[in-house]
């Protein structure tokens, strides 16, 4: 079956050759357990239960993952193990099942979770560049989405991602996650149950685009979602191949977007703080828990 699940639409046999993705049609892990730096409705004081899925169908030069999206390390499992998982997750008494960057694998994990739905939330920690008609097939499987909102500018999108269409994309993508998850729900303890979270990564001479997005945010969904801003930016990957971007943020980039975010009434979320810039946050990816 030639692949169509994403945006870029390649077309490949993947039981044969790789897709964009860099992926072949058998799910591949880099690693599995308990993850506890998410947002605080997320990881809460058990920790999420996340499964990192290898590939991406991003090519983000900045990638702080890349070990995983662009050079594809991992161990590739069935779709009987990875519903193992899922129990051996729920059993470690997490507070949900955090599916982390799993578009390239959306139909695989369908097939999972329509033979065994866990007991507690599931969420699709997505770069939300994907196609719409796969978002529709989660309803019901789905209760977070936890989705990425990078840029609105297209000539951004296209120079850092390789996705020159990504922010037409990512707003139908996010219209339909909010249509089945309509409300933010949290149980007595603060924690998500049901609901949306936008997360947007401020760069480095991109704070116009944040503002941008930060605008259209307001102007679209109001308040039914939560809003995270993220000031953990740093140069990774091939980020040294282009000057403008091949740095932290400034305090005062960070300061103009979270200022920007109360004047337009988005208080409702997370605002990272600056020191979470370092490699310290990033995961080791070493099959564990595979």
């Amino acid at each position: 079956m030639d692949c169509n699940i994403c945006p870029r639409n390649c077309k490949v046999n993947r039981t044969q050759t790789p897709g964009f993705c860099g992926m072949s049609n058998n799910l591949k892990l880099s690693k599995v357990g308990k993850f506890e730096w998410e947002e605080p409705v997320i990881s809460g004081t058990k920790g999420s239960g996340a499964i990192f899925f290898s590939g991406c169908n991003l090519k983000c030069v900045f990638c702080q993952n890349y070990k995983i999206s662009s050079e594809g390390f991992g161990r590739e499992i069935t779709v009987e193990r990875l519903i193992q998982i899922f129990k051996e997750l729920e059993n470690q008494n997490v507070h949900n099942i955090n599916l982390v960057s799993p578009t390239q694998f959306s139909e695989q994990i369908i097939q999972a979770l329509q033979i065994y739905k866990p007991k507690i939330p599931v969420v699709w920690n997505s770069n939300g560049y994907e196609n719409v008609s796969e978002i529709k097939k989660l309803q019901g499987l789905i209760d977070i989405y936890l989705v990425d909102c990078k840029f609105k500018n297209s000539e951004l999108s296209k120079k850092y991602c390789k996705a020159e269409n990504y922010f037409e994309v990512n707003a139908v993508c996010i219209n339909e996650m909010l249509r089945q998850q309509p409300a933010v729900i949290l149980d007595k303890e603060n924690i998500m149950q049901k609901g949306v979270i936008i997360r947007h990564l401020v760069m480095p001479n991109c704070v116009y685009d944040s503002i941008d997005i930060l605008k259209y945010l307001t102007s679209i969904y109001k308040d039914n979602f939560l809003l995270s801003i993220m000031g953990q930016y740093t140069p990774f990957y091939r980020a040294k191949d282009y000057p403008e971007i091949n740095r932290k943020l400034k305090p005062l980039e960070y300061k103009m977007v979270i200022n920007k975010a109360i004047e337009f009434g988005l208080n409702e979320g997370f605002v990272q703080d600056l020191k979470s810039a370092t490699e310290d946050f990033i995961p080791k990816f070493d099959l564990s828990g595979v």
